[in-house]
């Protein structure tokens, strides 16, 4: 199936959203991955983690796993604060074993993440994990098979209550139940990908970009199991 491509006029109150850039046209040279940065192997709890549950459900990282298995909207985010330019890669599988929460949908991430009413300090800000509460982060947030695993979406939010800016909208590719995700998420600059299983998903370049906050991990009535977290800085390639 050919993907829905949908590129909005507007940011929000009339800002502009630059154009789809071709890939690799956004980085005046290319770029490797450098030194490791931050990691999780998932073996220690969740001390790296900030979690926010809108009905309860369990988050718990152990053995070399985090697991999510929620009943409602779930937003775990990374404690560490990023900067760019990096890459961040994970693992996260869509679990279908018969459980109650067993849906197949909403592999979703923030990152760049801050939240205006208190921009120097993301968890200053009490959140409880329904979606609408993140409606005041300036943020990049992709759902990946979001609504039942019918929709992959690519938004930049601004920070305005009801605004969720829409920068792509596609219909494929999908989530498979128990079938692992290889994410990879570039931030370089003005340049902003998605990559899933050596597929570019997202490859947009935005004129005001957002080059520095937090990521989470993001899903609504799910259950994942995630692993293999690191986030690498991105250095130029030495020809």
């Amino acid at each position: 199936m050919t993907p829905t491509r949908r590129a909005f006029a507007t940011l929000a109150a009339g800002a502009a959203l630059a154009p789809l850039a071709p890939a690799g046209a956004a980085s005046a040279a290319p770029r490797r991955r450098g030194r490791l940065i931050a990691h999780d192997d998932f073996r220690h709890g969740l001390t790296k983690w900030a979690v926010e549950l809108e009905q309860g459900g369990t988050v718990a990282a152990a053995h070399g796993t985090l697991e999510v298995d929620v009943p409602a909207g779930a937003t775990v985010w990374f404690r560490q604060r990023l900067d760019g330019p990096y890459v961040i890669e994970y693992t996260a599988t869509a679990v279908a074993a018969g459980g109650v929460n067993d849906r197949v949908s909403d592999l979703n991430n923030f990152w760049n993440a801050t939240d205006v009413r208190s921009p120097d300090d993301l968890f200053a800000t009490h959140r409880g994990g329904a979606l609408a509460e993140y409606d005041y982060l300036r943020t990049y947030y992709v759902g990946y098979g979001a609504n039942t695993n019918t929709t992959t979406r690519l938004r930049r939010y601004v920070g305005e209550p009801g605004v969720r800016p829409l920068v792509y909208d596609y219909t494929e590719p999908l989530l498979a139940a128990n079938r692992p995700n290889r994410v990879r998420i570039v931030s370089d600059g003005p340049t902003v990908r998605w990559w899933n299983n050596g597929r570019l998903v997202f490859d947009y370049s935005d004129p005001e970009p957002y080059t520095s906050g937090h990521f989470a991990f993001r899903t609504t009535w799910s259950h994942f199991r995630i692993s293999d977290f690191a986030v690498w800085r991105l250095t130029r390639q030495h020809r």
